[in-house]
């Protein structure tokens, strides 16, 4: 087998019907439920829920043509990503906004993706995102939970496995939607100039509110799919 049939073999959606059926679903919901409510673990999983928000505003900011230069996570799970680009303007604003709903998108779209068959591919494209900005790390802590984001989803990728891969990505999605409204949370509250939404602010010179409120609707829409996915699998 070439690199090609390889790659190939482990990037193409499930044949058949790989969909979560309700026993497993609960187990993973139980285990998920255990990562968010039991504070030692919370606050390490928490920053995968920082990593997807600060490449977030990576991702988006490479899409409307900004320049990804670096990021860190910091041990309060705070974080900080750089795009470089034109100080305002419609990509910049893109880019500082995309931060705070790309967990619950991602957790909506990893639950989704799931129940189809298309979680191989989901994990493929998440490893390369991961690998494209593992040269982009700035601090010691950032390495470390990259380089534990890589290998884990490595190995979900190398050794596929179609009943496992829809298990993790609906734990990992419920796990990140959450996350997506505990940091949504902090942030309605923080009245700084320096958070997403006083950069927005700024930058449009929209109220506050008008930023949280985008925040809020797309989470509350990520939240009603994943919602609607585990009830019609329970039902």
């Amino acid at each position: 087998m070439n690199w090609f049939e390889a790659v190939h073999d482990r990037a193409v959606p499930a044949t058949g019907d790989v969909a979560l059926v309700a026993p497993r679903l609960v187990v993973v919901l139980a285990v998920a439920l255990v990562l968010i409510v039991v504070e030692p673990l919370w606050r390490v999983v928490r920053l995968a829920v920082t990593l997807v928000h600060e490449l977030g505003h990576a991702v988006v900011g490479v899409l409307v043509g900004r320049q990804f230069t670096g990021f860190v996570l910091r041990g309060d799970m705070s974080g900080h990503a750089v795009t470089r680009g034109p100080v305002r303007g419609p990509g910049r604003v893109a880019s500082t906004w995309a931060g705070y709903p790309m967990p619950a998108l991602l957790g909506a779209a990893m639950v989704w993706a799931a129940g189809r068959g298309w979680a191989a591919p989901m994990v493929t494209a998440g490893l390369a995102v991961l690998l494209f900005a593992l040269v982009r790390v700035r601090s010691a802590l950032t390495v470390l939970v990259m380089a534990v984001a890589i290998v884990g989803s490595a190995a979900l990728w190398w050794w596929r496995d179609d009943a496992l891969q829809p298990q993790v990505l609906v734990g990992l999605g419920v796990v990140l939607l959450v996350g997506a409204w505990r940091h949504l949370g902090a942030v309605l509250k923080d009245r700084s100039r320096g958070s997403d939404p006083g950069v927005l602010t700024s930058l449009t010179r929209l109220p506050r509110a008008v930023w949280n409120g985008s925040f809020v609707v797309v989470c509350a829409l990520a939240t009603w799919l994943v919602v609607s996915e585990m009830v019609a699998t329970l039902a």
